[in-house]
């Protein structure tokens, strides 16, 4: 069984074939390129995963708050863009995408409805872009979805994220 762990959240990936850990030391380019936080390859697809954890046990207020002024602007939208394009780059050059790829983001905070995530999908998508151009032979990304710990749980059920400091 393979367990991502990023700070108090975790995410059972069941049976996964591969996951890594994307963003750190061995990413060897994180001076000119971006990077999700970890990178899954399942049977059929890869996921690239990016979370965020605003509601963090020690997060100070003020973290909190910069990103709710980042996620109503826009700011975590860029974020999120180049953090899956420069990690779409550096997988292809690595020649490791072969199957269609998922980008999902985890936002852990709980102050925000169902509808504010939808949106962040919806912009997130259009900045990717899921549609593809007319003369692509394949799509930059297959899926996006943003989510808080409560969709994430609805929708890939096969794939629960819990609070690792809920169970002490």
């Amino acid at each position: 069984m393979t367990v991502l762990v990023e700070g108090d959240l975790q995410i059972n990936l069941g049976n996964a074939l591969n996951a890594r850990k994307f963003d750190g030391a061995d990413h060897g380019l994180s001076h000119c390129m971006k990077a999700v936080d970890f990178v899954v390859e399942l049977s059929d697809r890869y996921l690239f995963i990016e979370i965020k954890d605003p509601q963090h046990p020690k997060a100070r207020p003020e973290n909190r708050e910069q990103f709710m002024r980042d996620f109503n602007s826009g700011l975590l939208d860029e974020e999120l863009k180049y953090k899956y394009r420069d990690s779409l780059l550096y997988e292809w050059a690595a020649g490791r995408v072969d199957k269609p790829i998922h980008y999902y983001v985890l936002v852990a905070i709980d102050d925000l409805d169902d509808i504010a995530f939808q949106h962040k999908t919806d912009d997130l998508a259009r900045k990717l872009p899921l549609k593809r151009a007319a003369s692509w032979n394949r799509p930059i990304v297959d899926a996006c979805h943003v989510f808080n710990i409560q969709l994430w749980n609805l929708y890939l059920s096969d794939f629960p994220v819990s609070r690792r400091s809920a169970g002490t």
